[in-house]
C-alpha cells in the first residue's frame, strides 16, 4: 500500500471513529468503506478492470431479517449474454409487479389478500402477474397460494430499486 493509499485509509478510520463518537455511523455519499473494500479485493485478485459490489442488510416490516452480498468482475459481466437478464428485467417492468412484489415484502403473502388490493386487476390479471414474477426468480410459492420472495432476491430486488433514485 503507498502512502497516499494508507493516509487515505487512516482519514477514513478516523472519520468513522469520529462518527461513531457522535452516534450511528452514516451511509451517505461520503462514506465510501463498501467502495474502500472492494478495491483492495480487486487489486488482491489483481482484477484491472475492477468489479461490483451490492450489500445490505434489511428488516422487514414482517420482522424477517435478511443479509445479503454479491460481486461481480468487470470483464466476466461484459462478457456474459445480457439477454438472459431481459426475462427478470421485464418482469420488474410492470407497475402492478412491483406493487404485489412490495405488499408481499409486507406481509400479505396469499394471493386471496393480493387480489383484494386497490388498483391491481382482476383475481386472473393478478394471477398472471404472480405467474410472471415467479417465472423470473421474484417470487417462489410456499404453499396454499402463498408467495414469497426468495431469500436471495430481497435485497438484490431493494438494490435495483435503489437505482431508480437520484
Amino acid at each position: 500500500m503507498d502512502l497516499e493509499q494508507r493516509v487515505a485509509d487512516l482519514e477514513r478510520r478516523v472519520a468513522e471513529l469520529d462518527g461513531a463518537q457522535r452516534g450511528a455511523p452514516r451511509l451517505d455519499e461520503g462514506d465510501f468503506w463498501a467502495l474502500n473494500g472492494l478495491k483492495e479485493k480487486l487489486s488482491e485478485l489483481d482484477a484491472a478492470d475492477g468489479g461490483v459490489l451490492y450489500t445490505g442488510s434489511v428488516t422487514l416490516p414482517t420482522g424477517e431479517a435478511y443479509s445479503w452480498q454479491m460481486g461481480a468482475l468487470t470483464e466476466g459481466l461484459l462478457e456474459d449474454d445480457w439477454a438472459t437478464a431481459a426475462e427478470s428485467f421485464a418482469a420488474l417492468g410492470h407497475a402492478v409487479r412491483l406493487r404485489l412484489l412490495r405488499e408481499i415484502l409486507g406481509g400479505r403473502r396469499t394471493a386471496a389478500e393480493l387480489a383484494g388490493l386497490d388498483e391491481v386487476g382482476t383475481t386472473g390479471q393478478v394471477y398472471h402477474h404472480l405467474r410472471q414474477l415467479t417465472g423470473a426468480g421474484w417470487l417462489q410459492t410456499t404453499g396454499r397460494g402463498r408467495y414469497a420472495v426468495p431469500p436471495a432476491r430481497v435485497v438484490p430486488l431493494l438494490v435495483a430499486l435503489s437505482t431508480t433514485r437520484s
